[in-house]
């Protein structure tokens, strides 16, 4: 066997780099046909996705414990992340709670249950793969590229759209949890972002 032989990069062929969040019209769109095909967990996954702008790995970890007191879902939570070891706390709309609610006493969940239980034997919660393919399928659904789109895109989303109405740096630093701003800053591409606004403002 030649072990010299160059392996294909991974990315060969794939569109690498951040994921584009999803604007107002998308979130409601795939909000619509979740609840009209009654899809009781995505939607509640969906919900809980784009207001904690939680990372994968810490979304599909959450308990019950963890954003409600028995059946009640709390307005606001704290998370210890995964990545940084650092709390993030992170407010939870009224829609959201509704979707939580419902989804907790579908499922009968309890409070030491994980809140999104795997469907497979061999986890106990939904894993970050899984979370993947769910995200494709939403994004799918509304006829986007799922090269463009991706887990962190539900983290991004609400993140950017804080960003463009308030242009407060600073609190956007504090919802996502990280501990440099310059890592929000690239984050968010608002160089980019701020610049492009500004050339379309800009008549010469």
């Amino acid at each position: 066997m030649n072990t010299n032989v160059p392996r294909e990069p991974w990315n060969k062929g794939k569109l690498v780099g951040q994921k584009a969040p999803l604007r107002l019209r998308d979130i409601w769109s795939i909000r619509v046909r979740l609840q009209i095909s009654e899809k009781t967990r995505d939607l509640a996954l969906f919900n809980l996705a784009i207001d904690s702008k939680l990372r994968a790995c810490d979304l599909t970890k959450l308990r019950v414990r963890d954003i409600a007191h028995g059946m009640q879902v709390t307005p606001r939570a704290i998370v210890m992340q995964q990545k940084t070891h650092r709390p993030v706390q992170f407010e939870i709309t009224d829609q959201t709670r509704a979707a939580l609610e419902a989804w907790i006493h579908q499922a009968q969940l309890r409070n030491e249950d994980f809140l999104f239980p795997s469907r497979l034997h061999r986890s106990d919660h939904l894993s970050t793969r899984q979370y993947a393919r769910i995200v494709k399928a939403w994004v799918t659904s509304i006829d986007l590229d799922p090269a463009m789109y991706g887990t962190h895109t539900l983290r991004r989303t609400k993140a950017s759209l804080i960003y463009r109405r308030t242009k407060n740096l600073r609190a956007v630093q504090l919802l996502l949890g990280h501990t440099k701003l310059e890592s929000t800053v690239r984050y968010l591409g608002i160089e980019v972002e701020d610049a492009l606004d500004m050339a379309e403002h800009t008549e010469v």
